[in-house]
């Protein structure tokens, strides 16, 4: 969800990164004299304005976070930015992806995960079809590019080597920056990792026909969700089920009806046609991101793999229970 603002430098949109008129606020409606006052919650998204926050947009739109009396404010962050206001109590919550919550736990801050966005982890290795590479093993002695040796991609081609039995040693990867799917498309790699729902789709668009390998097709772990901290769960559990609630009413809509969903994101999102072919397409294939049949809980050896990963790249030093990094209680 290493982070979701790897994407800020390359997006497939093509949206305006001027935030000021990006960012939406849901107002709540004025408040009658014996209704409680909403909470007006700040959430660091970890990226700009996207048609990917359809489920929020859409619970926002539709009413499910007001009806948990919160009243909800887009905050376009860094991602990294968000897990710290959280860990530090500044903020109750925020959008992270699985390894940062590892990371975030090994240095001591008291987040925790409480509700899965993504089922799969979104990142993928990808190649021209020309370039014959039809598995895993057809990468030996290839080059692949990485943003760099950094971030959810990094950690992401980690734990694909790892699930392919593969090593760093058997490719020969080179840090090219966000320039992933052109520098495939002009051939200056091989093959090179990126988001699924990003690069892949660019080629695409661009005409050619692309090979690609899905992470979350060969090792199960945590990508990105809803992050909140020990003392708001301690403290505010009602806020906690509230806000867990609402988004996954939002996923749940924006999987029965994706016409509509875009719809609504036009309303959020500066500049997007929601009948444009390319973002109907990153709208899918975030849907199918989000799929699954326990809709907004994550798994203990997703954990461990996230964990395991993290372990073999020495980013953390010592694995904690998978408890330590999350709970489904909220989840319903």
């Amino acid at each position: 969800m290493a982070t979701l603002q790897e994407r800020l430098r390359f997006s497939v949109l093509g949206l305006s990164v001027f935030l000021l008129s990006a960012c939406a606020i849901q107002s709540p409606p004025p408040a009658s004299p014996s209704a409680a006052e909403p909470a007006r919650i700040r959430l660091p998204m970890g990226y700009i304005p996207n048609v990917q926050f359809a489920p929020f947009y859409v619970a926002v739109e539709r009413g499910y976070f007001i009806a948990e009396n919160i009243a909800l404010e887009f905050d376009y962050k860094f991602e990294t930015d968000g897990v710290k206001l959280v860990g530090a109590g500044e903020l109750p919550f925020s959008v992270a992806s699985g390894e940062q919550v590892v990371l975030a736990r090994a240095k001591g801050l008291p987040i925790k995960y409480v509700a899965q966005w993504y089922r799969k982890f979104p990142i993928a290795v990808f190649s021209l079809a020309e370039k014959n590479i039809k598995t895993p093993q057809d990468l030996r002695g290839k080059t692949v590019g990485l943003p760099g040796f950094f971030g959810a991609t990094y950690v992401g081609w980690r734990a694909f080597l790892r699930a392919s039995g593969l090593s760093e040693a058997d490719v020969q990867a080179q840090e090219i920056g966000f320039t992933q799917a052109a520098a495939v498309q002009q051939g200056k790699v091989d093959a090179a990792v990126g988001y699924i729902v990003n690069e892949p789709i660019v080629l695409r668009q661009n005409g050619f026909e692309v090979n690609v390998f899905f992470v979350g097709d060969v090792v199960d772990m945590v990508a990105n969700g809803l992050i909140t901290n020990e003392q708001t769960i301690q403290e505010k559990p009602a806020l906690v089920r509230g806000m867990v609630r609402a988004l996954l009413r939002g996923i749940r809509d924006t999987i029965a009806d994706p016409d509509a969903a875009m719809q609504i994101s036009a309303k959020y999102v500066e500049g997007l046609d929601p009948n444009d072919a390319t973002q109907k397409r990153v709208l899918q294939e975030t849907i199918a991101l989000m799929r699954g049949d326990t809709i907004g809980a994550s798994s203990a050896q997703a954990w461990e793999n996230t964990q395991a990963v993290l372990l073999e790249m020495g980013q953390i030093q010592k694995s904690l229970a998978p408890t330590e990094y999350f709970t489904n209680e909220f989840v319903q």
